[in-house]
């Protein structure tokens, strides 16, 4: 069986060469970091890189992803630093995941540890709320309202309501880990509980998980949790505390730790 860590890492090292960059952080994202990937699941690996300082100094704008063609196996694609501070000071729910995988690949020099440093600051709850409850509720409006739905779908769902929960709870980003919010809101006594135990089971297991008839227990609390949250949503602070100072300020100093 091939060794797909060590040929992510050979990728992100030859892209360093064949871009002229310094990766600074790599990481896994998407359901394998979430918890729940199918057998044959791809790898979404999600990187953060600098440039030589003279490709900042310049009037034009250039293009600040990195991105390379999705195989059978592997979709892998990179924002800039600028870029990533720039999402960073408006509260990314999909950046801050990429800082908090729990399936990081490499970290060099302090500058992810810098930005999660500054998470609690720059953090917005109200931003984050709406990120997760639309992509639950544009996830269920596709596919999960109908007496046969895609029930891989229902984690696509559970996960960002779940997400919701721990926001309102906490007035913080939410674990990445689909089991530690499955934890923290669903007690394991619960019907509900077991239904999304056997689902994830079957998921891990390989099943296609494709169209069979609805799962209620799990619709029911979706719909309860998406109308409650579209409501808590409304009232909730709305951004973080300004970070500009101190966002410019990482960023020329990452530019000299990696650069000198």
């Amino acid at each position: 069986m091939p060794d797909y860590q060590q040929i992510i890492r050979s990728e992100l090292q030859a892209i360093e060469q064949q871009e002229q960059v310094r990766i600074l952080y790599a990481c896994e994202s998407g359901s394998r970091a979430w918890g729940f990937p199918s057998q044959d699941s791809d790898y979404d690996v999600r990187f953060i890189y600098v440039r030589p300082v003279e490709w900042y100094l310049s009037i034009f704008e250039k293009r600040d992803v990195i991105e390379r063609p999705i195989s059978d196996w592997l979709d892998i694609h990179g924002w800039d630093l600028r870029k990533a501070l720039v999402l960073f000071r408006k509260s990314n729910p999909p950046l801050l995941e990429w800082l908090h995988s729990p399936l990081p690949y490499y970290e060099r020099y302090t500058i992810a540890e810098q930005i999660r440093g500054m998470s609690p600051f720059t953090f917005s709850p109200k931003s984050c709320m709406y990120h997760y409850l639309n992509m639950a509720k544009g996830n269920y409006r596709d596919y999960l309202r109908g007496e046969q739905v895609k029930l891989k779908k229902y984690f696509y769902v559970l996960r960002p309501i779940l997400a919701c929960g721990w926001i309102e709870a906490y007035n913080g980003m939410p674990p990445v880990e689909f089991d530690k919010l499955v934890e923290a809101f669903i007690p394991a006594n619960s019907e509900l509980f077991a239904v999304i135990q056997q689902l994830l089971a079957r998921k891990k297991s390989g099943d296609e998980l494709d169209l069979e008839p609805r799962v209620n227990p799990i619709n029911q609390y979706i719909e309860e949790r998406m109308a409650y949250f579209e409501q808590i949503a409304i009232n909730m602070r709305p951004s973080g505390d300004s970070q500009d100072e101190q966002l410019d300020s990482l960023f020329r100093s990452a530019l000299q730790e990696v650069w000198g």
